[in-house]
């Protein structure tokens, strides 16, 4: 008996670790330098960002929608900062966890990412603004080709604005985030349109109510901001 209890043990300690090894979900770090490259994947989409926060400089950010058979995913480009071409593209990649390190091509060579956290919190997911708040009315917003859309991890964010078929990239900003007690902080790392606000930190009223985030607050230009947006499946 004592022999069958310690055979059911090691399956399930086998098992948990497997499951484990095939999650990437989470944020993921490659640095050179004061150069950091994040990558955040969710269930189905992920953003690669590159930039140098030490000197405030944005440098590339790429993402799109992904299928995971294995340790190949397929991606398909949705924008790209540096070369709207490559919207629309497939592009095939090897991922593998191994120990909290993946190791992945998705930067054309294959290196090794740190894992930055486990994807744990109730942010978690692919974003979409769906209403905004204009003269004291929320104004209803249907996302089509141009779009803004948020990913988050449990600990990093990135917007982005982007036309997903033209290949037009509008702009991005993220970095690191909490949300506690009903306030959302973000501590922006990188911006690519204006590179004084990487530095500040901004606060907002947020919650959560199923798939639905009601975001207020100020603005880094100081502008009242209220939003809504939906997390995408």
């Amino acid at each position: 008996m004592k022999y069958l209890l310690f055979a059911i043990l090691m399956v399930l300690s086998i098992s948990t670790r497997l499951v484990g090894q095939n999650n990437i979900n989470g944020a993921w770090l490659q640095q050179d330098n004061t150069v950091q490259t994040v990558l955040i994947i969710q269930s189905a989409y992920f953003s690669v960002t590159t930039y140098d926060a030490a000197n405030k400089k944005f440098l590339q950010t790429w993402g799109g929608s992904y299928n995971k058979a294995g340790n190949t995913l397929s991606a398909t480009v949705e924008f790209n900062s540096a070369d709207k071409t490559q919207v629309g593209k497939k592009q095939n990649f090897e991922v593998a966890v191994d120990n909290n390190i993946l190791s992945s091509n998705i930067l054309q060579e294959n290196k090794e990412w740190r894992l930055m956290d486990n994807n744990n919190g109730p942010l978690a997911g692919l974003w979409v603004i769906t209403a905004r708040e204009q003269n004291e009315t929320m104004n209803k917003m249907t996302p089509g080709d141009r779009k803004t859309i948020k990913i988050l991890s449990a600990t990093r964010f990135q917007w982005a604005a982007i036309n997903s078929v033209t290949g037009d990239f509008f702009g991005t900003g993220g970095g690191n985030y909490t949300f506690q007690n009903g306030v959302y902080t973000e501590n922006i790392e990188f911006f690519s349109r204006d590179s004084t606000r990487v530095g500040k930190s901004l606060s907002f009223n947020g919650s959560v109510n199923g798939n639905e985030w009601d975001h207020s607050g100020k603005s880094s230009k100081g502008d009242p901001v209220h939003e809504i947006w939906t997390r995408l499946p």
